[in-house]
């Protein structure tokens, strides 16, 4: 109501109340008067809700949401990424798809730590800045950015490696049993050093030593996270990561050349390599360190959310091949006048400003705003089917992977509900123990006021997905152990506990809906994909045809060409037939 804006009233003479009037007390006018800034005050209001809905600018946003609880770090979508668009030359070095394991440092080294880095975007006042800096200090790191990861930051002191595999399969005879030794992708010099990789972390391995560098705990006291990273004490889970096609992408902001760009109809963000001039801050100002430089082509490279698949109705391959069925897809509607809005609120708050920025797709006014921005019906209805508005917005259980960054990244991840630290604590038996190591106090399961004995910390999860916010981590998985709770009563008590899901503020419905998306959906459920409308396109079908696959013909070319030899007169959108 602070900001709602003063429409003033201006009564003609046979309405006016005459306030001074002789006649009636001073109550009958004080009574006048307030009914009257009554009705002033509503009509404001209504003017004001008016106004605020006709500047609704609804886009349509590809999102994802993927299920910590179920991945098995198996990397078959690694795998599936890297040999369908990655497995050329110059890009070796490049993992689109990566799973990490978390604690750890991850791929490329430290690629949270934007002290080091300098990615994403800070609050400047009442406006949003690059962390990297201005444009003069861009142009001062030209030839030398001191911000930039370095091959050793992806693969170590040697190079991105293979093996000598040729040696394995000679007819040779040889004295000794032939090895295949590591080999340089990019200078083919052998015996290089293999000190990481894109998955060096691998199930925790040598997290005792990485995990001290993780960003990640530095909400947490040393006595803390050294007890943490004790082996027998240690908690680790998978983090798949992909490109997050952010609503504010800071690697959009950062290009010279304006060669990333975020595409108006669906929201995926690509690099343009006829304009891309190899700068490189894409890949500094990203914070999740998600654009690559190709060495060989010297352009810049990223996740392309498979769009020649997701424009013909198809899932991208990370999400299709996934075993573990952790990955959700589907539309989303926001309303592109609240981003700045969003990204500017403060750390605590972000979590919620992006999901009040999340627009109803059963709204009848957010329907008429998206048809009035060109959004397709099928577009409507696939939103409305999409499993993401419910696990971001409806149900609240998937958060936005470090939302301090600011960028409103388009991928959720459902936080991992751990298993409850062991009996053995750091000194047990002792009273130095960091753990309070009790076992539930009642059943196989937590009860809602034991979450302090999961095994991961409040404070490394916020820290990854609340911007700090604990509340918000917490909600989430109070809401999912107590629908753990809710599915064990059914099966094992033969008796629903509805009380449990009244305590988090589900109904049974919403439980019967979580369990549905996060355990039993079909392919159809879990991924929701409109077609792209090509036909809406200005452009003529039977002039493109003839020049379908000659570079220098496009209709962006420096070749002009006729678009059309005939107007469109059936097709209201289109000029051209």
């Amino acid at each position: 109501m602070a900001d709602m804006p003063n429409f003033h009233i201006t009564l003609t003479i046979g309405e006016r109340v005459r306030l001074n009037a002789t006649t009636g007390s001073s109550s009958v006018k004080c009574l006048l008067a307030m009914r009257i800034n009554r009705f002033i005050r509503k009509v404001n209001w209504i003017n004001y809700q008016q106004r605020k809905y006709k500047t609704m600018k609804v886009k349509a946003q590809l999102s994802m949401s993927f299920n910590l609880e179920k991945c098995i770090g198996c990397n078959t979508c690694t795998v599936a990424c890297k040999n369908v668009w990655t497995n050329r030359e110059g890009a070796e070095y490049m993992w689109w798809n990566n799973v990490e394991t978390k604690p750890g440092i991850g791929y490329p080294k430290q690629w949270e730590n934007q002290d080091l880095w300098k990615g994403g975007w800070v609050k400047d006042g009442d406006k949003l800045k690059l962390r990297y800096g201005s444009k003069g200090y861009m142009l001062s790191n030209l030839f030398f950015n001191p911000h930039m990861p370095e091959m050793a930051d992806y693969y170590g002191d040697g190079d991105v490696y293979t093996f000598t595999y040729d040696d394995l399969h000679s007819s040779e005879q040889s004295k000794q049993q032939p090895v295949a030794r590591p080999k340089s992708m990019v200078t083919e010099k052998e015996d290089i050093p293999i000190n990481w990789g894109v998955n060096w972390e691998d199930n925790a391995g040598g997290a005792h030593v990485t995990g001290k560098h993780d960003v990640n705990f530095k909400e947490m006291s040393e006595e803390e996270m050294e007890a943490t990273l004790k082996f027998r004490d240690v908690f680790y889970f998978y983090l798949p990561r992909i490109c997050n096609h952010c609503i504010n992408p800071a690697c959009v902001g950062a290009c010279p050349s304006g060669a990333a760009y975020k595409r108006e109809e669906d929201g995926v963000v690509l690099i343009d390599q006829n304009r891309c001039r190899s700068w490189r801050y894409c890949v500094s100002s990203c914070p999740y360190k998600k654009p690559y430089y190709n060495w060989k082509s010297g352009k810049m490279e990223k996740c392309i959310l498979c769009y020649p698949r997701v424009e013909a109705g198809l899932a991208p391959v990370c999400f299709h091949s996934c075993v573990g069925k952790i990955r959700s897809f589907g539309p989303i509607f926001y309303d592109m006048d609240r981003v700045e809005e969003a990204a500017l609120a403060d750390d605590k708050d972000l979590v919620e400003a992006q999901r009040e920025i999340i627009l109803d797709p059963f709204d009848p006014k957010v329907i008429e705003a998206a048809k009035k921005e060109g959004i397709s019906d099928d577009w409507i209805d696939a939103a409305q089917r999409s499993p993401i508005y419910k696990i971001v917005k409806k149900w609240e259980l998937a958060l936005p992977l470090h939302p301090e960054f600011r960028t409103l990244p388009s991928l959720f991840y459902i936080p991992p509900l751990a298993p409850i630290t062991t009996s053995a604590g750091k000194d047990s038996p002792s009273d130095t123990d960091v753990f309070d190591m009790d076992k539930p106090s009642e059943g196989p399961l937590l009860s809602l006021d034991e979450l302090d004995k999961f095994r991961v910390p409040f404070k490394y999860l916020a820290s990854m997905f609340g911007a700090g916010n604990e509340e918000v981590v917490k909600k989430t998985l109070l809401r999912q152990l107590a629908v753990r709770h809710y599915e064990r009563s059914i099966r094992v008590d033969k008796k629903p506990n509805v009380e449990v899901l009244d305590k988090v503020g589900l109904s049974e419905e919403d439980a019967k809906g979580i369990v549905r998306a996060l355990s039993l959906a079909f392919y159809n459920e879990r991924f929701v994909v409109p077609n792209t409308k090509r036909e809406d396109t200005d452009t003529s079908p039977y002039t493109e045809r003839g020049v379908a696959g000659f570079e220098q013909m496009t209709p962006w070319s420096p070749m002009k060409r006729r678009k059309s030899y005939h107007k469109s007169y059936h097709t209201g959108s289109k000029k051209y037939e």
